[in-house]
């Protein structure tokens, strides 16, 4: 790799996934700066990026640890030397559980919890670890997780009971605010379920219990979540990318998209028809939110040009009177509609400055088992 930095961009072969560092810096200095006037800390979920490199540059600007959503993140982020991971899923089956035990013996790991049976798992094996496991709880927003209230307050006390456990507190994760545009519709709805969150924390205090994490949030909802009494860590992740569905919704201006895929136009079949070399294995077509209008790309810095669909391999493109003159061989940046999953098919990042490449970074979390 080290023969490429110092390349122009568009002399990288491609597909390629390329960051844009000034952008990507000014994104994490942006929100770490807004962290720094409320009382929440943020813990940026690596599930977004998967690479050590930028997680460390998020924790130097001020984060306070990192979410992960695998077991086999969190792993390779605690080989980085990151320590507080707070894991924001449940681990099931025994071998990961082991895994979980093992990991926790070199790191801050708090697992995600929701149901009797795992944690009674999850204290068996740290029993035999002669160790005590932080867990917190997950509180049901429409995916995994233990009802609010009184559910929740059951099962923390199951969890008092279990010497291999310990309490570090609760979380949710309200997944439909993903696809709402209109930042008052957002707003409410992430709103009704910290109402049930932090109802669900004054209830277990009261019962005599210490809540210490109460987590939840994402980009689309960080100062919404950041500024709610009684949250201390906001789980924002896509902010240090953004990607097209991002930025078509109302509140996200203060970040710009720093994550691109440089494509080759391979093919001119007719004349209105453009072939490129990135499909359905180079580029997430769908915005993970639900946006109709949102499922395809978009080509960046050319004007009268449709994306029409992909296959495996190709991108098909329509042109409208475009801006420019396209010819085999041409390469072409692409904005992804979905970043998280998109950098998922990748195994480096290229970054870019001042149009060439300054640096090479394995993207060591993708591919990881849960």
């Amino acid at each position: 790799m080290k023969q490429i930095i110092g390349l122009d961009k568009y002399d990288l072969d491609t597909p390629s996934l390329l960051i844009d560092l000034d952008t990507m810096e000014r994104n994490i200095s942006r929100m770490t700066n807004y962290f720094n006037g409320v009382k929440a800390d943020l813990s940026p979920h690596m599930k977004h990026h998967k690479c050590p490199t930028i997680a460390h540059k998020q924790l130097d600007a001020g984060a306070k640890g990192v979410t992960c959503q695998k077991l086999g993140e969190a792993e390779v982020m605690a080989e980085a030397g990151i320590k507080d991971i707070l894991l924001s899923n449940e681990v099931a089956n025994e071998s990961k559980i082991r895994r979980a035990v093992a990991l926790a013996s070199h790191s801050n790991l708090v697992v995600g919890v929701d149901n009797l049976m795992n944690i009674k798992a999850l204290s068996r094996h740290s029993l035999d670890k002669k160790m005590k496991l932080g867990v917190a709880m997950e509180i049901y927003m429409g995916r995994c997780g233990v009802e609010a209230g009184k559910p929740a307050l059951s099962l923390a006390k199951e969890i008092q009971k279990c010497k291999g456990l310990e309490l570090k507190g609760i979380w949710c994760h309200n997944g439909r605010v993903g696809g709402m545009k209109n930042l008052v519709e957002r707003r409410k709805s992430q709103i009704e379920s910290l109402e049930q969150l932090i109802g669900t924390r004054d209830l277990l205090e009261d019962s005599g219990l210490n809540v210490g994490i109460v987590s939840a949030g994402c980009t689309a909802t960080y100062n919404i979540v950041g500024e709610y009494p009684g949250v201390t860590e906001v789980q924002a992740g896509s902010y240090v990318f953004m990607d097209r569905a991002y930025k078509a919704m109302e509140g996200m201006e203060m970040f710009d998209c720093a994550l691109t895929v440089l494509a080759t136009v391979i093919s001119r079949p007719t004349h209105d028809k453009v072939i490129i070399d990135v499909g359905l294995k180079s580029i997430a077509p769908e915005s993970g939110c639900g946006y109709r209008n949102l499922i395809l790309p978009e080509v960046i810095g050319l004007k009268g040009v449709e994306f029409l669909g992909l296959s495996e391999e190709h991108g098909v493109l329509r042109l409208y009177q475009p801006s420019r003159d396209i010819k085999v061989g041409d390469k072409l940046e692409l904005l992804p509609c979905h970043s998280c999953t998109t950098v998922d098919r990748y195994d480096y990042y290229y970054g870019i400055r001042d149009g060439r490449v300054e640096v090479v970074w394995p993207i060591s979390a993708r591919g990881k088992s849960q």
